[in-house]
């Protein structure tokens, strides 16, 4: 990712969980980022040369781990409303999961350097966009619970 963040949310340390990959993964980076009225997912991959580019292809584990980084984010944003900057500057850190033998973290970006703005936006996005994931949040509950989940 460049120095420049526009991240909201951030798993810096993905590749330690990355499947069959872990601790020798190419991919570095999830991140969830406020683009346009929509808030987009990204995944970061670490290139030969050691800049870091967006994955435009992902396999079903990493789709997978996306869906636990934005439900992570989801329950954050579900009573952000305690702090008055949406999140606790001391602690950034939002959840670790564990996965692997290892975590993925999950915090806010304090590398944003609008972060105090983008918090905000984000959660106007998540807002205002409540039934259309609640609605797709629901069904993936319905599913995940008929496969024994």
């Amino acid at each position: 990712m460049e120095n420049n963040y526009t991240a909201v949310l951030v798993a810096k340390d993905y590749d330690k969980v990355d499947g069959y990959r872990a601790y020798k993964s190419q991919t570095k980076i999830l991140s969830l980022e406020n683009e346009t009225l929509e808030i987009i997912a990204k995944v970061w991959s670490m290139t030969d040369d050691q800049t870091t580019e967006l994955a435009t292809s992902l396999p079903l584990h990493q789709v997978l781990d996306m869906t636990i980084f934005i439900c992570s984010g989801l329950l954050h944003f579900k009573e952000a409303y305690r702090y008055p900057k949406l999140y606790n500057p001391d602690s950034p850190c939002i959840e670790r999961i564990g996965l692997q033998g290892s975590a993925m973290t999950v915090s806010v970006c304090t590398e944003n350097q609008n972060i105090d703005e983008e918090i905000q936006t984000f959660t106007h996005i998540i807002n205002n966009q409540g039934e259309i994931l609640g609605e797709r949040l629901r069904v993936l509950s319905r599913m995940l619970k008929e496969m024994g989940y």
